[in-house]
């Protein structure tokens, strides 16, 4: 199969994939372009590079694959923060615990081949850039690029397909994902899941040693980024000194300040005016999808079939532990009327506890708005966490780092006095409230080998029927793993015998 990159009016997007040679994961539209004529100039591979990063917003398969956007969303989804009235889309696909558990599902199939389609379009990028005309200025930005969303996808793969990453248990020799660092690599066996978190600390740690800062805006990729998400891995592997010395170094530098209050109800739309947004997809208004984007099902007042019927809601338990003075509590309503929570017409619903963090960011286009990917604020979050899990415990600095954030969003907040098991458990619970709706829960719940607990105790409000039933999981079952695509498993010859069971 000869693999091409793809040019469509938006830039160039390279659809195919390196990790078999069947026809499964490629799509081959009428416009092609050879890949030498892509890669002569840093010009056309900045187009290529275009591609991918539109590639991330834009709908894939079905009306709920909004790109990265959806994947997203569906791992918030599978966890225990959010609901919504009716058995719709996510909540009775992912947030059933059925399909990723479906071979031939369409779910486990969009999220193993968008990722791997993000890894096949860089790797073409990183194995070409360096015999491209241009300065050596554009080629070292281009490549710390793609490096990054090669560790970014690799990172996804890993969590939804792997088993846990567990630093008491080194080297995890559990299984992974294939590893693809090549453009010419296929029918390559599953890697352990060691050897992928070893290779994605490797492209960040190069990116970063690339030290490229500059960027054209927060849709792309500097060292700020691939900082954040060194950050982000590393509490994942329970390295908590390199999550530490990240988050602290974007932190320090002091380049993405947290919002202020006002800004943090306006909509989270708009990557621009968010001052502590570091990452995000930002499509414009000729690239808007009406149906199939994020904002088109999560937005309370995006004007789709799915949101004026099914708007989105925050677990009640969680809700009733904020303070009362903090701003994110104004992000949920816990009994919405007409006054209080306004709507654009009639025929939208309102349910308790419904949220208004995500609104749509342009009248006139129903469901547009910016993705956040990376914000300051989880930067904190991971800082707080992973001085509270050192050994020893660094405590005070832990109960610092927690003040920033809090403070930023309550005023009169004081330092909290917890420490241990309940100082971890308040910063989870600021995870929780902060990060809600921005994909997640069930990643935290995984890597923190926590059990799905959606009973009426922890989850209140849970609509269980909308979920058919799903109601808890114990942690560490398989049904914590996604199952590879049965299509991907009889094309690739070295997955034979490597299914998760």
């Amino acid at each position: 199969m000869k693999n091409k990159i793809f040019v469509t009016v938006a830039g160039a997007l390279i659809l195919s994939l390196a990790s078999c040679k069947e026809d499964y994961l490629e799509t081959t539209p009428t416009n092609q372009v050879d890949n030498a004529s892509v890669f002569t100039t840093t010009t056309n591979a900045n187009t290529a590079l275009n591609g991918i990063l539109r590639y991330m917003f834009e709908r894939y398969d079905a009306q709920n694959q909004p790109g990265v956007g959806g994947i997203m969303l569906h791992m918030d989804f599978m966890g225990d923060d959010i609901t919504q009235p009716g058995a719709a889309w996510y909540s009775n696909d992912s947030g059933s615990w059925v399909s990723h558990r479906n071979e031939i599902s369409a779910f486990t199939s969009y999220c193993y081949r968008f990722f791997y389609r993000v890894i096949g379009n860089a790797n073409y990028i990183i194995d070409n850039i360096d015999g491209a005309t241009g300065t050596d200025s554009e080629k070292t930005r281009i490549k710390a690029e793609a490096l990054t969303l090669r560790a970014y996808a690799h990172f996804f793969l890993v969590q939804l397909y792997g088993k846990r990453y567990d630093a008491s248990a080194k080297p995890n020799t559990q299984l992974g994902v294939p590893l693809m660092i090549s453009s010419t690599e296929s029918n390559k066996p599953r890697a352990t899941v060691e050897e992928v978190y070893a290779q994605i600390v490797k492209d960040l740690d190069d990116v970063i040693a690339l030290n490229v800062s500059t960027r054209v805006n927060k849709s792309h990729i500097n060292v700020n980024v691939a900082k954040g998400l060194r950050a982000r891995v590393a509490l994942t592997m329970q390295d908590y000194p390199n999550a530490i010395r990240f988050a602290k170094e974007v932190i320090d530098a002091n380049l993405f300040p947290l919002m202020t209050s006002a800004v943090y109800q306006s909509g989270f739309n708009d990557a621009t005016a968010s001052s502590e947004w570091m990452w995000a997809s930002m499509p414009s208004a000729d690239q808007a999808d009406t149906f199939g984007s994020f904002f088109s099902q999560i937005a309370f007042n995006a004007n789709t079939t799915y949101m004026r019927g099914n708007p989105k809601s925050i677990n009640s338990a969680t809700y009733n532990r904020m303070s009362s003075t903090d701003v994110r509590r104004r992000m949920w309503e816990p009994v919405a009327t007409a006054t209080n929570f306004p709507l654009p017409a009639a025929t939208f619903s309102r349910a308790p506890f419904m949220s208004r963090k995500f609104s749509v960011k342009v009248v006139g286009q129903p469901t547009l708005g910016d993705v956040p990917l990376l914000r300051s604020a989880e930067l904190h979050l991971i800082l707080a966490e992973a001085y509270a899990r050192s050994t020893p415990a660094q405590t005070s600095l832990a109960q610092d780092a927690l003040f920033v954030l809090t403070s930023r969003r309550e005023a009169s907040t004081v330092k909290s006095t917890n420490t241990g098991d309940a100082l971890i458990e308040e910063i989870l619970l600021n995870r929780r409230v902060e990060l809600w709706g921005e994909g997640f829960r069930f990643l935290d719940l995984k890597r923190l080998n926590l059990p799905l607990d959606r009973s009426a105790t922890a989850f209140p409000n849970f609509v269980s029927a909308s979920f058919l039933n799903k109601i808890s999981e114990p942690a560490g079952t398989n049904q914590w793993q996604f199952l590879i695509p049965r299509r991907e498993m009889e094309s690739n010859t070295g997955l034979v015998g490597q299914q998760n069971p």
